[in-house]
């Protein structure tokens, strides 16, 4: 496999287009794929599992690699469900085949070591060895370290559900010369949705929920933003400006206010050429930075961003769970342990254990400690009194439940990524 990427690097280095990609989906890769499926996921229209899957697989993956080399293996719809945002309104999800799975997830590995070579620093979602604490940290060392005094705020209108096929196409043909690694990428991309049993045509958008998916959507806008921003509008620009993107999330920069109010009127017409739309509810300049001590604030990827003060006065960027993000959670804890009411104690607060690691794992960086220790009391008081609701006669008294809780060491608060370093 190492030999594989420096091969592919060599070949991007002389400026070669990349030929023979789809020999490397054989019954090796797709039997990775097969092992790395978890267990008890949501099927497709095809109804079948890892677990089912697994019981024949060599033959399964053998008959699999056969139709692939003859170029009969078809993709099939996928399946949509909605999942709830964070907003109250639903996303939609889409559910590939199991095989789908396989073959999606063998060329995007694929896909990604190209990708690798090629993608600009600015970009941090979907990425080998980039996170969105990655982000973050850059956005607090580039306000605090540079010249930023105004944030160009953008959002994108339904990104992935308006990703132009034929550009996108056309932006991986850029590289890759094998035409057959590319028919099946435009394979997936046109297999269409099955929504309550009725089929749509899927013209354009990549589906949320596709293996391949997320490195589709980092080469759109690699080309569609990335570069345009880099290397042919930053260099005319009289001051600094920096471009900070998590997939279709991103934010801009700029030292002056004239010139983020001029890439803000190129921005909306660089989408319209790639035929998509800026959120114009939702994309805004504000005055932000040390020198820009103003009470605006901005979300990125869950937290909100506040110009603030440390003891001695000093300028420092204050970063909190946003409040659209805490809301939810605790209606959701709320709702699951009422869900979970009359089931073992111990059982609950181990699971509650993993959720409240998770919670600390994603928000638990430097300045937000306030905020994981608001999250950890909500959950403590609202299991009590859920508790309480179960014995109707005998209700739990609350120095037997800090027995329980204390029994389950349940994690205190703490920090978990340094983002000021």
């Amino acid at each position: 496999m190492e030999t594989k990427r420096r091969d592919i690097k060599y070949q991007l280095e002389q400026g070669y287009k990349l030929q023979t990609l789809i020999h490397r989906v054989n019954k090796e890769a797709l039997l990775k794929q097969h092992e790395k499926q978890k267990e008890g996921k949501a099927a497709g229209i095809d109804k079948v599992t890892k677990e089912k899957y697994d019981k024949n697989k060599y033959e399964n993956i053998e008959d699999l690699h056969t139709r692939m080399r003859n170029f009969s293996y078809k993709p099939q719809p996928v399946r949509r469900t909605y999942i709830p945002k964070a907003n109250g309104k639903l996303r939609p999800l889409g559910i590939p085949s199991y095989e789908d799975k396989l073959i999606q997830g063998s060329m995007a590995e694929i896909l990604n070591e190209i990708y690798e070579n090629i993608f600009l620093d600015c970009s941090y979602g979907f990425r080998k060895d980039r996170n969105c604490h990655q982000a973050i940290r850059e956005i607090n060392q580039t306000i605090m370290t540079k010249k930023v005094n105004y944030i160009l705020d953008c959002d994108i209108k339904g990104f992935f559900d308006n990703v132009d096929q034929e550009m996108l196409m056309k932006a991986l043909e850029i590289t890759i010369a094998d035409k057959n690694f590319l028919r099946y990428i435009k394979r997936f991309l046109k297999a269409g949705i099955i929504e309550d049993m009725v089929y749509y045509e899927s013209d354009k958008g990549t589906p949320q929920g596709g293996l391949i998916s997320p490195i589709l959507a980092n080469v759109y806008l690699h080309y569609a933003l990335d570069t345009w921003f880099i290397n042919h509008i930053k260099p005319k620009l009289k001051g600094e400006a920096y471009l900070i993107r998590y997939a279709d999330d991103f934010i801009i920069m700029f030292q002056y206010e004239k010139e983020a109010k001029e890439i803000y009127k190129l921005l909306g017409k660089r989408m319209k050429q790639c035929h998509l739309e800026l959120e114009i509810e939702k994309t805004r300049i504000l005055p932000f930075g040390r020198y820009k001590g103003t009470k605006e604030n901005f979300d990125f990827l869950g937290f909100t961003f506040y110009n603030g003060r440390t003891k001695t006065r000093k300028y420092r960027i204050i970063i909190k769970t946003a409040k659209k993000k805490m809301k939810p959670k605790k209606e959701n804890i709320k709702k699951w342990l009422h869900e979970k009411m009359h089931e073992p104690i111990i059982m609950v607060g181990e699971s509650l254990k993993k959720k409240i690691t998770g919670h600390y794992a994603y928000y638990g960086i430097n300045g937000n400690y306030k905020a994981l220790a608001t999250f950890y009391k909500y959950i403590k008081y609202k299991w009590f009194k859920v508790l309480r609701k179960r014995g109707q006669k005998n209700k739990i008294k609350y120095q037997d439940y800090l027995r329980i809780w204390r029994f389950l060491e349940v994690p205190l608060p703490r920090i978990y990524v340094n983002i000021w370093v």
